[in-house]
This record gives structure tokens, sequence and C-alpha cells, in this order.
């Protein structure tokens, strides 16, 4: 494991049962996107599920398909494109090549995506994150797993998130469990 991902193993408790690891390949060629590597170990090494009963961690082909990340990326890419027919596109995706793929979403319906442009590195994409009501945005320039640490640690207080998460004691629930 990499070091970010054993600092967020030692915050959130791994699931029990092993994980089954995703059809990578036919992923990637579902979203027309190399996914990052760090979010590849995550998900090997967690699954899909929710974090502190808000947080949910998705996952290619999830057999619960409120967790799946192809599902629910296919549509959040409809929805966000008939929002942004009457509100204002984040500024990062002016160029009109720039997509974004949801890898996470909440209770409350916030969504995290990664900002994909062309030519970009996988493991340096931003996060962008979406606040329910779609109109408010922050960016976070860090990979996924860091970006679940500092947030779990306190480090990073978003606005867009429930004032509740994160819980003082963490929880992990797996998908398939659910």
């Amino acid at each position: 494991m990499s070091p970010e991902l054993n600092q967020l193993a030692e915050l959130l408790p791994r699931p029990q049962t092993k994980q089954a690891v995703p059809d990578w390949d036919a992923t990637e060629a579902a979203l027309q996107a190399v996914l990052p590597t760090d979010y590849r170990n995550l998900i090997e090494a967690f699954g899909a599920g929710l974090i502190d009963d808000y947080f949910l961690l998705l996952e290619p082909g999830c057999s619960n398909d409120v967790y799946d990340l192809i599902k629910i990326s296919g549509e959040r890419e409809h929805a966000n494109e008939a929002l942004w027919k009457f509100e204002d596109k984040p500024v990062e995706m002016e160029p009109a090549a720039n997509r974004l793929i949801c890898w996470a979403t909440t209770d409350n319906g916030e969504y995290l995506y990664w900002l994909v442009q062309d030519a970009d590195v996988p493991d340096s994409r931003p996060i962008l994150l979406n606040s329910e009501s779609g109109e408010e945005w922050e960016r976070y320039d860090m990979t996924v797993t860091r970006f679940l640490t500092l947030v779990l640690r306190g480090e990073i207080r978003s606005h867009v998130f429930w004032d509740r998460f994160p819980l003082p004691v963490h929880e992990f629930r797996p998908a398939q469990d659910m």
C-alpha cells in the first residue's frame, strides 16, 4: 500500500472480506479515461462503501448500483449538461474538451468529480466538489486518498459537506453488505 493509503487505513477500518478487483480495462474503456492509481488502490483495498454514514465511495461495476461509478458518472454527465443550459459551469469546464468523472457522492446529494482535461496526468487530476444545489463548487488539488485522509482528520473543512461529517469515530460499511 502507498503511504497515503496506509494513512487512510489508520483512520478508517478496512472491510474484513477481501475485495474483488474491478475490471479496470473495461472501466477505463467505458469512461474513455485512465483512472488515477491511488483510486484504483483504494478500491482494491476497500471497495465501494459508506463512510461515516454520509460519504458514498463509488466503485466501477458495483453490484449495489447506488455505488456504481460507471452508472453514477453517466447520470451526472447528463444531469450537468441539462443544468448548465440554465446555470454557469465551473470555470474549470470552460475548455470544451474538459470532462467530469464522478467518483463519490453523499447522502445529501453532493458530488465529487475528477476534472479530466486533454493530455492530463490521471494521478494529478484535481477534485471538484459540487453542492447539492449545483451552484457551489470547491476545488482540491490532491489525490482521492489524500483528500479523504485530510477530511477524516478534520484538516479539510468543506463548506459544502454536512457539518456533522466526519464522525468522531470513523466507520466504513461495504456496499456489498447493504
